[in-house]
């Protein structure tokens, strides 16, 4: 048996170093630049999301330094041990199937674990933690061994600490308990109850910082609700629909949608304890989903929890020989996708404009733009740099030469115990086009006119973004601002 794996846990390890390359080759975002901000300046918690990113980043930092890859470092690793917690879940859940490398290499397959995997959001630790969870959760129904409750009570505690969407997994979690006559017994165990203590242990600092800040973080991701007409719903719709199809590749997305199904029908036909739990874990969340969207947008990235239990059923329900025969077209699609946009954005070698390459958008143009920034600041004496969008303004403050201060301005960052600049300051304010001609919201601010005004952010000639730039002078009656961190300070 060991042997026979030998050659997935080799192509595992080949995956990762690639990962780990393009993790370091590539630029931040500006989210991940942002969440860098975050590492600086660690909380309970933050108004966006819980802390346990920002936790993730300091730790690869503290190993490879603030750099791309140190920002990025425990994402391909923590992927890489997620899948071998996948493969032994299934494994677990279904003896003598050896659906464990397949449902490993689904997982991998997809856009959201393959590209998500080279990059640093809340997505990376919320999925680790709920493949862990899921693991714990697997071992507990192979042994029926209580303990393994404080095992899933840990992880889910520390999913939640990542990212509020691990409230699903405990929601499936006691569904899977309220249908199962035999999963049903553990609710009067007192390892249940105890495993729910370490959960609640492990979120509150999360709801220690909420309780301090005026409940913020609960209040902006409870209040991601919408109506909108008929028309608008079923755009929404299938802007979800066919986005899971595009991030979790054609094939993979077809074969998980199967296996979900499938695994509600081996429940309701052999009342299968181990498939109702794959159930819960997806069809609950995606119904929660489409649901949502028929309100309001559903990011595409949102979802990707329910793909580590939608594989597994894929891997061990689906046996028939049509269904076989789809897992390696399916692995290979979703490997020569990743590749290609693993290659786009290292290199660029398509020449594509900004809404036909994400890739452009986030990354392209970085080194020469944040070069001519400053540029322009020695140029001018400006005394700082500041930008409004929270993005932009941590990029410039990761890339930005030492020396420069970098000032952000948002109400977001009152949240944060950063420094605020000194008064009687003048610098240099940069200015998204795409935020409209009107004047930005600081006292005595004054465009600089003509050729000069403006900077361009591109990448082999191509355009990213465009800038205006203003001089601004802090004092009385200015929006909120903080200075950031910078790297080494």
């Amino acid at each position: 048996m060991a042997r026979a794996l030998m050659p997935w846990l080799a192509a595992l390890a080949a995956l990762t170093a690639l990962r780990l390359a393009v993790a370091g080759l590539t630029p931040l975002a500006p989210d991940e630049a942002y969440y860098w901000v975050w590492s600086r300046d660690l909380q309970g918690g933050y108004l966006d999301h819980p802390p346990m990113v920002a936790l993730f980043i300091r730790a690869g930092t503290m190993i490879a330094g603030e750099t791309a890859l140190g920002v990025r470092l425990l994402g391909p690793l923590s992927l890489a041990l997620g899948s071998v917690l996948l493969a032994r879940a299934a494994e677990d859940l279904f003896p003598g199937r050896k659906a464990g490398p397949w449902a490993a290499g689904l997982l991998n397959a997809t856009l959201l674990a393959g590209v998500g995997g080279v990059t640093m959001t809340p997505d990376t630790p919320l999925l680790f933690f709920w493949t862990c969870a899921l693991w714990a959760v697997a071992r507990l129904h192979r042994t029926q061994d209580g303990l393994w409750w404080l095992a899933i009570g840990l992880f889910a505690g520390l999913g939640l600490a990542s990212k509020y969407t691990m409230v699903l997994f405990g929601t499936g979690l006691l569904l899977w308990m309220l249908l199962d006559g035999r999963a049903r017994g553990w609710l009067l165990r007192w390892q249940v109850w105890t495993g729910g203590a370490i959960a609640a242990l492990a979120f509150a600092p999360v709801v220690l910082w909420n309780a301090t800040h005026d409940w913020a973080s609960f209040a902006k991701q409870g209040g991601r609700t919408a109506s909108g007409g008929m028309g608008q719903s079923l755009r929404y719709l299938g802007e979800l629909v066919g986005g899971q199809a595009a991030l979790a590749t054609p094939l993979v997305f077809l074969l998980c949608a199967a296996g979900a199904g499938a695994a509600a029908w081996a429940w309701w036909r052999r009342r299968d304890s181990a498939a109702l739990l794959l159930a819960t874990l997806v069809l609950p969340g995606a119904a929660l989903f489409v649901w949502q969207s028929l309100g309001s947008r559903v990011q595409g990235n949102w979802p990707a929890v329910l793909y580590p239990a939608a594989a597994i059923a894929a891997a061990a329900l689906l046996d028939s020989v049509r269904w076989r025969r789809l897992r390696v077209p399916a692995v290979a699609l979703g490997g020569v996708m990743c590749g290609v946009v693993y290659l786009q954005a290292v290199a660029a070698p398509v020449a594509l404009r900004r809404g036909q390459d994400p890739t452009l958008a986030r990354l392209g143009g970085w080194d020469d733009f944040t070069a001519a920034v400053a540029a322009r600041a020695r140029q001018d004496g400006a005394g700082f740099v500041a930008a409004e969008e929270y993005g932009l303004a941590s990029v410039l403050a990761f890339r930005l030469p030492p020396g420069i201060v970098v000032v952000a301005m948002d109400p977001r960052w009152a949240f944060f115990s950063l420094p605020v600049p000194q008064p009687g300051v003048t610098g240099l304010l940069l200015r998204s086009e795409r935020r409209g001609e009107w004047p930005p919201n600081w006292p005595g601010a004054e465009a600089i006119a003509g050729p000069d005004g403006r900077l361009l952010r591109s990448r082999r000639g191509i355009e990213a973004e465009a800038y205006r730039l203003y001089r601004v002078t802090t004092g009385a009656g200015q929006p909120p601002a903080a200075v950031l961190p910078r790297p080494g300070s």
